[in-house]
């Protein structure tokens, strides 16, 4: 892969097959919605913005689990299951693709010390799973195969950073 930046487009086929192969072939895992969904996942994360995109009622920028969680509390209907979803999101990207960064994203001087981002990202998952009517039929399902598959796709996402990184392709850098 050059040294150009390439746009998300661009990558799908390549972030798509990693993911693919790395999940029916790896692990066993042939669950082409999750697949698409988790695909998708690491595509939109490409862009900090995308991992970072939450603000509160100001606008000012979420960067923490626990000040994402209480902002979840302050809204109704679909932007708290938007919230929920993101956090599901964000905890996944953080234990799956990049766990070293955890002690950083935890670490004493911030607010999610104390939380368990797998617990959190399950929970999270599951709430915004419950959306299960329109427009949210077809991907209630999915989330709450992630609640409840967590820690397996986030072994997942690892084996598709070790792919990436490994290969010839020298797949994205994401973050």
């Amino acid at each position: 892969m050059s040294s150009m930046v390439l746009g998300a487009d661009s990558l799908k086929p390549l972030v798509t097959g990693m993911t693919e192969q790395t999940f029916a072939c790896r692990l066993g895992i042939a669950d082409p919605p999750l697949i698409d969904y988790l695909s998708d996942l690491l595509l939109r994360f490409i862009r900090c913005d995308a991992i970072y995109r939450l603000r509160d009622a100001v606008g000012k920028r979420l960067e923490d689990v626990a000040e994402m969680m209480w902002e979840a509390e302050q809204r109704q209907g679909s932007p708290r299951r938007e919230v929920y979803r993101h956090i599901g999101d964000f905890t996944l990207f953080w234990t799956g693709v990049y766990p070293e960064a955890l002690g950083r994203l935890q670490s004493a001087t911030t607010r999610d010390h104390l939380l368990d981002y797998t617990e959190q990202g399950k929970r999270s998952y599951r709430i915004a799973s419950e959306f299960a009517d329109d427009p949210y039929a077809d991907e209630a399902p999915i989330l709450q195969r992630l609640a409840d598959e967590f820690e397996l796709c986030s072994v997942g996402l690892r084996h598709v950073r070790a792919e990436w990184e490994s290969g010839p392709h020298k797949g994205p850098t994401f973050a």
